[in-house]
């Protein structure tokens, strides 16, 4: 990442008001706090993308979605579809609106709360604050259960429970949704105080405890669980039915998959780990509903060599990229059969800037001027 220091120039970092030009057309992000998304929601964005741009939605590594290749001058008219859909509820915001939640919340019966309501509060709360449309667009809310899934994503503020988190650190203050505001708008303080272009709070010197000491907290020793991604399969869900979750290979959904998905339930989530939870399913009707998914190839199977693959764009999406790295992929994942137990995750990448790479330990395939170079990072 570039120090904040050395930036010359304003964040870029794409919405879906303010496209991003890439090497086959414009690239627009969809926020969905949360990971939430409605079946009708879907539909708008499978249409959008099918006739506007390519087909395939993109699913990122915060659980939004990207659409790409969009046609001159089409992002008016995505922009004036999403509105109605519900999905843009803020021109002046909706960049900022990065939250990331524990995904299965409220549906398996663990964690210590169920956070659903604090990731909407915080969203409105968020849109009605006008200082906070002056975040940047990298910076990161996470919003953890407690099981610990979505604090080591490390966002800028976040919580645990109901403890406030900023960078991954632990803190003394408690709170919900009104906490976290505070929390953005002392980073934005501290950053000016600092006079720096700070993109994340690690940028910050010290960033984590200057900016607890504004909130009259301190920063406290790591006390937090931690937990790992979800993973594909069913989860049983209190008082019946299961939760079905499907891997999305390389983070790409077709137009028959979009459509599937819309078809198994009225609301779905996108995880940070680029896949699909569709909760609600009635146990008479959870095989079907994977038969129907895998149909169009999105898998509940753990063991499938596509669990834990990811991939930025490469050629020809990126001018950037060194490879064509998600055709590379398929032809690795294509030669590497069933999935081992624990295998390390792996992510493809063309170039230095590791677009798109997971958080935690994984495999690297970054591609250089003579072939990819492989580690483990």
């Amino acid at each position: 990442m570039q120090a904040a220091s050395e930036r010359d120039a304003p964040d870029r970092c794409p919405g879906a008001v303010q496209v991003h030009e890439a090497a086959d057309g414009g690239l627009a992000r969809i926020r969905l706090p949360g990971g939430r998304l409605t079946a009708a929601q879907l539909e708008v964005l499978r249409a959008a993308a099918a006739e506007l741009g390519d087909p395939a939605l993109e699913l990122t590594s915060r659980g939004n979605v990207q659409v790409r290749a969009l046609r001159p001058g089409t992002e008016h008219e995505l922009g004036a579809r999403l509105t109605d859909a519900g999905l843009l509820p803020s021109a002046t915001h909706e960049r900022v609106r990065n939250i990331i939640a524990s995904p299965l919340s409220g549906l398996d019966g663990r964690g210590e709360l169920d956070v659903r309501p604090v990731v909407r509060e915080f969203d409105a709360r968020l849109c009605a604050t006008p200082e906070l449309a002056g975040l940047p667009g990298r910076f990161l809310a996470t919003i953890d259960d407690g099981r610990g899934d979505v604090t080591p994503l490390l966002g800028d503020v976040g919580l645990h429970g109901s403890r406030l988190v900023l960078g991954g650190t632990p803190t003394s203050a408690s709170g919900g949704a009104q906490l976290l505001v505070r929390a953005a708008l002392a980073f934005l303080a501290e950053r000016a105080a600092q006079g720096s272009r700070a993109w994340r709070l690690a940028e910050l010197e010290d960033g984590p405890a200057r900016v607890a000491a504004r909130l009259g907290a301190a920063v406290t020793a790591d006390g937090t669980n931690r937990a790992n991604a979800v993973k594909p399969g069913l989860i049983a869900q209190p008082g019946g039915g299961a939760a079905v979750v499907v891997v999305a290979p390389l983070g790409l959904l077709t137009g028959a998959q979009s459509a599937a998905l819309a078809g198994a339930a009225n609301e779905m989530i996108v995880t940070p780990w680029r896949t699909v939870v569709v909760p609600a399913v009635p146990m008479e009707e959870a095989d079907p509903t994977v038969a129907g998914l895998a149909a169009t190839g999105l898998t509940a199977d753990p063991a499938s060599p596509w669990a834990g693959v990811t991939a930025c764009a490469g050629r020809p999406g990126c001018a950037k990229a060194l490879a064509d790295v998600r055709s590379d992929a398929r032809a690795a994942v294509a030669a590497a059969g069933v999935r081992e137990p624990g295998a390390v995750p792996v992510h493809w990448v063309g170039c230095e800037r590791r677009c798109g790479a997971p958080r935690g330990r994984h495999v690297e395939m970054l591609a250089t001027p003579g072939g990819y170079r492989s580690a483990v990072v």
